[in-house]
């Protein structure tokens, strides 16, 4: 039999007609297509749970500093940053931590009465997790210079009555040995303690709170 005769003679052929294989290839890429996109957007709200929020990226990295070997009435040098700002780390001696827990008439807040200057550890006459070591930001609350630091408890040239800490020499504002702010200066809060914890003995790290950490 001819070829001709096998078409013409109403035999149904069982090649593929090439108009359905097309439209099958198109329905079948087509649908891997959309399953495609459908598993990147089930993925996106997984990737997005671990990327850190925009509050977090903002409150910046932890900084971790060694105090070792830092002596009483020192300040940690260079002067380490947190978020941008530079960070007062200071050893007080046995002589100013007394000398802390006396009542002064000359300071504008002694009980750290505003919340958002200093974690609620820090609110005790040294202004921190221990009596002997001091953390704070050292900015001056007035215009945001950078304090002067004064770590003998003793009367300066320029104010007798002033029982060294920090002195702002911009304006002239002044706080004590725990960062805490004297009357009748521009400076209107003591100065800011940042959130820490100490890791071990003399290790801490600036923007943890051991309750958070």
């Amino acid at each position: 039999m001819s070829t001709e005769s096998a078409v013409g003679g109403g035999t149904p052929s069982t090649a593929p007609n090439p108009v359905n294989r097309e439209r099958r290839y198109f329905l079948i890429g087509a649908t891997a297509t959309v399953g495609g996109v459908g598993a990147v957007g089930a993925a996106i709200p997984f990737v997005q749970s671990w990327m850190p929020s925009a509050k977090a990226r903002a409150a910046g990295a932890p900084v971790t500093l060694d105090i070792g070997k830092l002596r009483p009435g020192e300040m940690l040098g260079p002067i380490p940053a947190w978020r941008g700002k530079p960070v007062f780390v200071v050893r007080r001696s046995d002589e100013t931590v007394a000398h802390l827990e006396q009542a002064d008439p000359n300071l504008a807040d002694p009980d750290s009465s505003n919340p958002e200057m200093q974690p609620e550890y820090a609110r005790n006459p040294w202004r921190s997790r221990r009596p002997e070591i001091g953390i704070y930001l050292g900015l001056c609350t007035h215009l945001g210079c950078s304090p002067k630091f004064y770590g003998a408890v003793q009367p300066e040239s320029f104010d007798a009555n002033w029982q060294g800490g920090f002195f702002c020499p911009c304006h002239g504002s002044r706080f004590d040995l725990a960062g805490r702010v004297v009357k009748a200066v521009p400076a209107p809060d003591n100065l800011e303690v940042p959130p820490y914890r100490f890791a071990s003995e003399n290790t801490v790290v600036i923007g943890e709170d051991e309750e958070t950490a």
